[in-house]
């Protein structure tokens, strides 16, 4: 994709969205609230408040139940691949200036979790280092 065009972009694909997002969109989609998906899930509200502001992710079987009850597979959730979501129909087309600062949002959100990796490598590094596994 490039900086002056979405046209490309793959709705909640993987460089665009995070698993949080996909998660947001397709409890969304499927009509149910957090507390709701929480409820089908046998989870807490602020379970699913840490699963969709990319806090947290679900256990395996936990992440089963949740493709299923959200009508999309488990590789879409994590990765953006796989059954998902339709992209919605635009109805109005987006101003130039609006779609840069969609895409600089973007952009920033891809940074802002490539730089929590790394730290959460760097702090690794630094427990074990101090004998603190």
């Amino acid at each position: 994709m490039d900086d002056t065009s979405l046209e490309g972009a793959t709705w909640f694909d993987a460089e665009t969205t995070t698993f949080g997002d996909r998660v947001t969109g397709a409890r969304e989609a499927a009509g149910l609230t957090q507390p709701e998906l929480a409820k089908r899930l046998g989870v807490k509200v602020k379970t699913i408040r840490g699963w969709e502001n990319d806090q947290s992710e679900p256990r395996a079987n936990k992440l089963g139940t949740l493709a299923g009850i959200l009508g999309v597979s488990m590789m879409w959730l994590l990765a953006g691949q796989g059954e998902g979501l339709d992209s919605p129909e635009l109805t109005d087309p987006v101003d130039a200036d609006v779609e840069k600062i969609l895409i600089d949002l973007r952009q920033m959100r891809q940074e802002q979790v490539s730089l929590a990796e790394r730290m959460g490598r760097i702090e690794k590094r630094l427990r074990a280092a101090l004998g603190n596994p």
